[in-house]
């Protein structure tokens, strides 16, 4: 008998889990490789991963209103686009944020001990994976923790740079080393901080009142999400310029030492460890959701649709997804990570946005949200944002990405077949 998760996470609850996937180790592994990219337009990178992320995010909400289960553009593209399309953008978000756990994982090694970050990465994995199978009340209650400390620390860092002497507001300014294309990477790139909402969307079977918690968790995690990049963007380039961050390993202890306040690097390294730690709960917590879904449907193992009857949440998924992670946080390199998890999950949300595009018209219009003209401009504007920064990422991420991908459909066409036969 197929067991249905709890519902108990409120707006608040959710808001919380979503910005434990975005205001986390995203802003502290993500700005360097950025600002290598875009130079001094990385203002304008961020801003037009914000954009798009928006977009996606109008989407997610509207679609997550309408199908209130676990597993997110999953299940969109299924109900709204065809089997093959849920599977496809399944598939994306299980590969892509794969990557983006490693990414985490290593970045708590990285921050917390760096001779031995990946012993430290496998620990963290083993670690979270047992708090999320002890159920989602514990895991929300322990992001709302890590929240807390993660934004203090991220304004400490703002306020003791913006205050300093060293900050110059004329290196926020675009030059010529600002490149259309650079920009358009450094946005890709950002976008890997940006995509935690999902995780809101991907839980849709643990919200209580989905149609009204979900269309108001996701913007208002990732306004608050937008407002705190921004402002520890402009303070760091402030200090250290766009050739300055692009070269940094740790950009804001770097910022830190470079406006005289040595004293902040420890806490930036503390903070930037539990930042990651609060992003690879929540990134499991969405992975497992969405294999959860894949398995009831036979597009993964059925053993991993079981939902444990005293916790009710997916825990072999949960441990499968553990143990994997586990695996890849062992042998991938952290910018690799996050370059092919951007790929992988731009892809996903243009199909999140080409199935909210649905919501106009066709034969599924009798839904609990209000159709308007501008569900279709923020989708259509959402798949041609998604397709321009999946494409303008590095090449190496962009050709195992679409490897990765085409080896998932060929799996789905093989299962296919031999289903009709």
């Amino acid at each position: 008998m197929t067991r249905e998760l709890r519902r108990s996470l409120g707006v608040l609850d959710a808001v919380v889990i979503g910005l434990g996937s975005m205001v986390g180790a995203g802003i502290f592994a993500a700005l360097g490789p950025a600002a290598l990219a875009a130079g001094s337009g990385l203002l304008i990178g961020l801003a037009l991963a914000a954009v798009v992320a928006y977009c996606n995010a109008m989407s997610s909400a509207r679609l997550a209103a309408v199908y209130p289960a676990s597993g997110g553009t999953y299940v969109y593209g299924r109900e709204r686009l065809g089997e093959f399309w849920g599977c496809l953008a399944g598939w994306a978000f299980v590969v892509g944020k794969t990557a983006s756990c490693a990414a985490m994982a290593l970045t708590v090694g990285a921050y917390a001990w760096p001779d031995h970050a990946q012993a430290v990465a496998v620990a963290a994995v083993v670690a979270l994976t047992a708090v999320n199978y002890g159920g989602v009340q514990k895991s929300a209650w322990l992001t709302r923790v890590i929240v807390s400390a993660v934004l203090a620390v991220l304004a400490a860092v703002v306020v003791t740079l913006l205050a300093g002497g060293s900050a110059e507001f004329g290196r926020l300014e675009p030059g010529a080393d600002a490149s259309v294309g650079g920009v358009l990477q450094s946005a890709g790139l950002l976008f890997f901080a940006f995509a935690g909402y999902a995780r809101i969307a991907t839980l849709g079977e643990e919200v209580r009142d989905p149609a009204r918690t979900i269309p108001r968790a996701v913007p208002l995690a990732l306004g608050i999400a937008l407002v705190v990049y921004a402002c520890v963007a402009v303070a760091v380039l402030s200090v250290l310029g766009a050739g300055g961050l692009g070269q940094a390993a740790a950009p804001l202890a770097d910022a830190a030492r470079a406006a005289g306040a040595s004293w902040l690097a420890p806490v930036v390294r503390v903070g930037a460890a539990v930042a990651a730690l609060g992003s690879l709960l929540a990134l499991i917590l969405g992975v497992s959701r969405t294999t959860l879904a894949m398995a009831r449907d036979g597009h993964l193992p059925g053993a991993l649709a079981a939902v444990h009857p005293r916790f009710q949440v997916p825990h072999r998924a949960e441990v499968a997804v553990g143990a994997v992670v586990a695996v890849v946080a062992a042998t991938v390199d952290l910018r690799g990570a996050i370059g092919f998890s951007s790929f992988g999950v731009l892809v996903y949300y243009t199909i999140a946005n080409a199935s909210a595009w649905t919501l106009s018209s066709g034969p599924r219009t009798d839904t609990p949200v209000r159709v308007s003209w501008n569900i279709r401009v923020t989708a259509g504007l959402g798949v041609a944002g998604c397709l321009a920064l999946a494409f303008s990422l590095p090449l190496s991420s962009v050709l195992i990405g679409a490897g990765v991908l085409a080896l998932g459909a060929a799996v789905y066409a093989t299962r296919i077949h031999r289903r009709d036969r």
